[in-house]
């Protein structure tokens, strides 16, 4: 609070240092909304920014809660985003994949909560209106209450209701795997990646579920497949067919990426793709590979 003897300058001052306090502090919550929102991390800090901006120049003193009205602010600025979004990527080519990033550098992106954050959640998000997707998001990842999340979407409360339960039922419909174990995760995702450089066939069929889908998203910049791969054994031929040409000279390293373990390939120290996978004790479901470059600037092998 401002001195009552302070100059307008300084009171000015103090203002300001409180309201750049206050916005630092939930900073890290904005970009985990919009991050979730839109899939990548140009597009959130985007949002965090023109939030800072808004909130700069507000009226500060008629706000009671200025965390839930900064991520008001974003959350709306994200919903218009992934409108705006949803266009833009019918004309992406080959699989639009959200951009991957290495929560072990970055843990405050999953920090309240790591509900959808994983490749396999954000991708079906995708699928879902902004709407739905911005009240899943709040409801799941930030356990916000029913009556806030109709407030931040300026709709009633039974509305935000039917919006996190429809969101909910799609992503239950369309998500095959099912929660596994930390252990059998890295297990099977250590196997694939020995399977997968050798291009055993064999090997590459046995961890794969009859339903896997193999994603490739190399945004026309680099050669990537530009239509999805399904079923265990034409996956499995599609990775031993450019086996030796992919991998040649290159380094795997083993990173966090989206909260959970993947791999990153590297080349002259430099990484050319991720590999993240959706699985679980019936093997692997879903393969996401990030091939663009422009995706894997926040993507390290450390």
């Amino acid at each position: 609070m401002s001195r009552p003897d302070a100059t307008a300058d300084e009171r000015s001052g103090d203002d300001l240092a409180s309201a750049v306090a206050t916005f630092a502090e939930v900073r890290p919550r904005l970009f985990g909304i919009a991050y979730r929102m839109l899939g990548t991390v140009a597009d959130a800090e985007d949002i965090v920014q023109d939030t800072w901006l808004r909130w700069q120049a507000y009226d500060r003193s008629t706000v009671r809660e200025p965390a839930a009205f900064l991520a008001t602010i974003a959350t709306r600025l994200a919903i218009t985003a992934a409108t705006s979004a949803r266009a833009q990527r019918e004309t992406y080519i080959g699989p639009w994949l959200p951009e991957p990033v290495d929560t072990s550098q970055d843990p405050t992106l999953g920090a309240e909560r790591g509900e959808a954050l994983s490749v396999a959640v954000l991708v079906l998000l995708e699928k879902l209106s902004p709407a739905e997707r911005a009240a899943y998001v709040l409801r799941e990842a930030f356990d916000y209450p029913y009556a806030d999340i109709a407030g931040v979407i300026e709709t009633s409360e039974q509305a935000a209701r039917q919006l996190v339960s429809r969101a909910r039922k799609h992503l239950a419909a369309e998500r095959k795997s099912r929660a596994v174990g930390d252990d059998e995760r890295m297990r099977l995702l250590t196997a694939f990646m020995a399977a997968a450089v050798e291009g055993d066939m064999g090997a590459l069929e046995k961890l794969f579920a009859d339903d896997v889908v193999s994603l490739s998203d190399g945004g026309g910049v680099v050669r990537a497949t530009r239509i999805p791969v399904v079923g265990a054994v034409t996956v499995a031929k599609y990775i031993h067919a450019f086996a030796s040409r992919f991998w040649a000279g290159s380094a795997l390293h083993l990173v966090e990426l989206n909260g959970g373990p993947a791999f990153v390939a590297t080349r002259d120290g430099e990484v050319f793709a991720s590999v993240t996978a959706d699985l679980d004790g019936a093997g692997i479901h879903g393969l996401f590979w990030v091939l663009n470059p422009d995706k894997l600037g926040h993507v390290t092998a450390a």
